[in-house]
């Protein structure tokens, strides 16, 4: 049985092919000028996709994007979605100083209000690359003038994770501070399980992933938080060569059954934006 009257918040993390994380020790950062850049006709994909169901989402967007590609930008900010920032290159919090991040924070979302017009209020580190360690990023993103952020999440994962972090909205550095929305989790046992997105939503049957955002809405009484990227539906992306095989497995799996599985899963349940959901009232 569906919640509709559950809102979910859907986010897309606006990133090419080649500045996937794992990527990273295969291609230069210098090189990426020259690649051949697939976001602009895969993000049309989604707007077509979001259009046609009436949705609004929330585009994480990386600012080395935003500054190539400023017509893919208002488009989506036209189309009435929100735009919030994914920091400018793609640089994980948690492999830069605190002056780094700050920079990093405050150069994105200049990008990206300049080019919409609109407030950016939310982040998403790279990698969810906030944890344990440099919970410090909350204070950057306070002084930088975030409101948001959906940076932790509470999993076990080998590249990233802070399993001990609640599984919902909560305020790291107290209540005056910046608001964190972790990815959706599902509690079974004693550990935290992955139900909103990424690379699971491809590797795991539609059925369970449907199941798992159905517990969260109806047993958790909360919403749900899903995120993908644009070159999951792009199977015809290039392959670069070097990944080894757990990293090609991870990136390549299933990506020509992706857009069917978004038309299902934005059919059966009620989508919105993050800061609509979570903002609103506050």
């Amino acid at each position: 049985m569906n919640t509709p009257s559950v809102r979910n918040a859907l986010t897309i993390d606006v990133e090419d092919y080649f500045q996937v994380s794992a990527f990273a020790p295969h291609i230069a950062r210098a090189d990426w000028p020259r690649l051949e850049c697939r976001v602009e006709a895969n993000v049309e994909r989604i707007l077509l996709l979001l259009g046609d169901k009436g949705i609004h989402a929330t585009f994480f967007t990386l600012g080395w994007i935003a500054e190539r590609y400023p017509a893919m930008l208002r488009r989506v900010a036209a189309a009435g979605h929100e735009v919030a920032s994914h920091g400018h290159a793609h640089l994980r919090a948690s492999q830069q100083s605190r002056s780094e991040f700050l920079h990093d924070v405050v150069q994105s979302k200049r990008i990206l209000e300049q080019l919409t017009g609109q407030a950016v209020l939310g982040y998403r580190a790279p990698s969810f690359s906030i944890g344990a360690r440099n919970l410090w990023a909350f204070d950057v993103l306070c002084e930088a003038g975030y409101r948001y952020s959906s940076s932790i999440y509470p999993i076990r994962h080998d590249h990233y994770g802070m399993p001990d972090a609640p599984r919902f909205a909560w305020h790291p550095r107290g209540p005056q501070g910046v608001l964190e929305l972790p990815v959706s989790t599902v509690r079974l046992g004693s550990r935290n399980y992955p139900a909103g997105g990424g690379g699971y939503f491809r590797l795991l049957p539609y059925s369970l992933s449907r199941w798992l955002l159905r517990r969260i809405n109806s047993r958790d009484g909360q919403a749900g938080i899903f995120y993908f990227h644009p070159w999951e539906l792009d199977p015809g992306q290039p392959r670069p060569a070097g990944p080894g095989w757990k990293t090609r497995f991870r990136h390549y799996l299933n990506l020509a059954r992706m857009e069917a599985r978004l038309a299902r899963l934005t059919s059966d349940f009620a989508w919105d934006r993050m800061d609509r959901i979570f903002l609103e009232g506050t």
